[in-house]
């Protein structure tokens, strides 16, 4: 079940939300437990037993490393070598042995083993409770349903963001409830949704018939179109899923950090990074960099620190070499960036410095959709223009179809709407107060929902981008 999905929308969320009000307040972490099972049950029956019974190893182990006892160190090792095993097994198993047959000419035959919905997710969340636990950065979760509550609440569980334990623990238990916080929770779902449904469906059709088309039959700007759709696919994918789980959050009082803050208007790769996926870069910030040394080193360990954490970041979202390149990729970039090419770029115009960023990003792309390192070479010459035409039919009839859908996510990929509502409020500070306005507003939404929900019915494309992570 993901969130742009009918029986999401229509059956599973206002089942709960009925039943979550109408429970007093000692029931309502045990409603949302329960529901956030059921979510994650409906689309893994199975692997929802893998999550219980994590759940209840790392609350004993938990409870283990938060006594002053001399064993402490065994058992928060055990907890991190038993946390990332589960992630290994069931993410990389394939992969590693694919890789073992290939470098020595061998036929390992292993069972395919299928990737247990949001794994890369709530295992990162448990690993940053133990971690916090183990150096007294938090208070060991004594309740397995309070904690059994913080790895599986569903708004984040599948696609992120990524919930430190330390920024949600006092929420469990004491929360605030109201009439302004719902309002905003689904302001903020709704306008998740728009981003998802008109925005990232749309752009996908472009960007999957590109990537999906034999790489030699590509033309240079049909292939530039492919990669800007994408690259454009998958920030209103992930920022809007993103925008939909703090939405929810707000509305059963929960209060989510920001995931995304318009990376696209960044002008270093560094800024790109602290703008893209934010949980991400500071889960692995705080629990890799910071303890490899950080930039508290010499020069050469810094730039090696970096690699390995952006080896780590490019592997985390999936087990494929191209991932690990597109990791290295963007390592490289920062290394660079930080030695001298950061001082470089200060001395240039804005809008230089923007067309670097979009253009380093954009082809990272590249590596992080194509299914193989070949066809990642091999589209990357379509867009040099090497074998290939400059144009041809197809991007025109792309154009004619979804054109407008391209133009304006280009802007709203841009914080045009909060530039527009602040001069509006420098005009006039009363205006977004007024009644007329509040109306206007959510006469607004519920337009927008009700063609998020006409979109929904009438289209059988509805991808859910997370499965590869």
């Amino acid at each position: 079940m993901i969130f742009s999905n009918l029986v999401f929308l229509f059956l599973f969320l206002p089942a709960l939300l009925i039943l979550y009000y109408i429970s007093k307040d000692k029931f309502k972490n045990y409603v949302l437990l329960l529901f956030s099972l059921i979510f994650y049950a409906w689309g893994e029956p199975k692997y929802v037993f893998l999550m219980i019974a994590s759940i209840v190893i790392n609350y004993i182990l938990g409870i283990k490393i938060s006594h002053n006892s001399k064993a402490r160190k065994l058992w928060f090792a055990f907890s991190i070598i038993f946390n990332l095993g589960i992630l290994i097994i069931f993410k990389y198993t394939n992969f590693i042995i694919d890789t073992i047959n290939s470098a020595i000419g061998v036929s390992i035959n292993i069972p395919q083993i299928a990737l247990p919905l949001g794994i890369s997710f709530f295992t990162f969340q448990m690993v940053s409770y133990i971690i916090d636990v183990y150096r007294r950065d938090t208070e060991v979760q004594e309740s397995i349903v309070n904690l059994a509550l913080y790895i599986s609440l569903f708004p984040q569980l599948i696609a992120g963001p990524i919930v430190r334990y330390q920024t949600v623990d006092k929420q469990i238990n004491n929360r605030e409830h109201s009439m302004n916080k719902f309002a905003v929770g689904v302001n903020r779902f709704i306008v998740g949704l728009a981003k998802k449904v008109i925005f990232a469906n749309q752009l996908g059709l472009i960007a999957d018939g590109v990537f999906n088309a034999q790489v030699l039959e590509l033309s240079t700007l049909e292939a530039w179109l492919g990669l800007i759709c994408y690259s454009l696919q998958i920030y209103f994918d992930f920022s809007g899923y993103s925008d939909m789980a703090i939405g929810l959050g707000k509305m059963f009082g929960f209060d989510f950090l920001e995931n995304f803050n318009y990376p696209y208007i960044s002008q270093s790769v560094s800024e790109f990074w602290r703008r893209w996926h934010i949980s991400l870069g500071s889960w692995f910030r705080d629990y890799v960099y910071i303890p490899l040394g950080g930039n508290r080193v010499n020069q050469i360990r810094h730039c090696v620190n970096l690699l390995i954490v952006w080896s780590l970041t490019g592997i985390w979202h999936g087990a494929n070499w191209n991932f690990l390149i597109w990791g290295l990729y963007y390592g490289i970039f920062i290394i660079i960036e930080k030695l001298f090419l950061g001082e470089l770029l200060n001395k240039l115009p804005r809008m230089l410095r923007h067309i670097y960023l979009l253009l380093i990003v954009t082809i990272g792309m590249v590596f992080f959709r194509a299914e193989s390192i070949s066809q990642a070479k091999g589209f990357i010459q379509a867009l040099m223009g090497i074998n290939t035409i400059l144009y041809n039919n197809s991007i025109l009839e792309y154009m004619h179809d979804l054109g407008y859908v391209v133009v304006l996510s280009i802007l709203f990929a841009t914080p045009i709407i909060p530039k527009i509502k602040s001069i509006i409020e420098t005009k006039n500070e009363r205006i977004l107060e007024s009644n007329q306005v509040c109306c206007l507003h959510s006469v607004g939404l519920m337009s927008l929902m009700l063609v998020e929900v006409v979109m929904i019915i009438n289209s059988t494309y509805n991808p859910f981008l997370y499965f590869r992570f």
